[in-house]
Formats: structure tokens, sequence, C-alpha cells
């Protein structure tokens, strides 16, 4: 099987239906078609990129923070940020995303004010799941 990195190298972009959650509700998994390319240059905020974590595991989130040396990186669905992911982890960026057949416009005003929308949602995400974590403490009693 050819890993993501030599995909990307072969062809340039990568195709795949992503698996998991934290991208939800803009990427739900065994529904949409990712098409992600390589980089060229550093990433900008609100890209989506995918990344490789030093224990191997591939991710696809959002750029929340750009900074001199790394990046801030947090899922639409997820309730923590992740510091430090840095240019050499990057794989590659989300050019296009294709929902039932049509694809969707990442530079349209609705994508981007849906961008906007789910980043500024985040503090309600982190109160959410502290709650969550609260009513299972206290359910465990």
């Amino acid at each position: 099987m050819i890993s993501f990195e030599e995909e990307l190298a072969k062809s340039g972009k990568l195709v795949y239906t992503t698996v998991g959650v934290s991208m939800n509700p803009m990427i739900k998994q065994d529904r949409d078609i990712s098409i992600i390319s390589r980089p060229e240059g550093r990433l900008k905020k609100y890209d989506v990129a995918l990344y490789k974590r030093p224990n191997g595991q591939y991710v696809l989130h959002r750029v929340v923070k750009v900074r001199e040396n790394d990046y801030v990186i947090l899922g639409d669905n997820c309730a923590s940020k992740e510091y430090g992911i840095t240019d050499s982890q990057i794989l590659g960026v989300l050019t296009s995303l294709r929902r039932n057949g049509k694809e969707l416009d990442l530079n349209s005003f609705g994508y981007k004010l849906y961008v906007r929308a789910r980043y500024a949602h985040f503090p309600v995400r982190v109160i959410i799941a502290r709650l969550k974590r609260l009513a299972r403490k206290i359910l465990k009693r």
C-alpha cells in the first residue's frame, strides 16, 4: 500500500475519503472526498492541512494561527488546539472537497463565512466539553 507521502510525491495530489469526526460538520466520514495537494509555500490561516504527528498518525485539521516557525491547528469539531505543528510535518493542503458528486467552492463567500463562524464558535465548544467532563464525573459518583 502506498503512503500519503508517496502518493503526494508521485502525483502531486491525494484523493481520499476521510476517517473520523474531527472535521464535522464540514467533512463527514464515508461521505465526502477530500482532494489534498502539496502546499506551495507556507499555509494561511483557515487552510485545512494534512499533517503527520510524531506518532505517525495522519490528521486533517484547520490552521487557526500562523506563527513564525509553526502553526496552531484545530479540527472543526474539536475542543482543543494543537500547537507547534511545523512545516516539516505538513504533507498537503485541502484544495477541493466533493460531496454527493459536486465540488464545493472553497473560495466562495458561503464557505468563508462557515469557516469564520465555526472558529468563532470555538469558545462554546470548549465550555461544552468541560460541562460534559463534569457531568461524567458527577454521574460516576
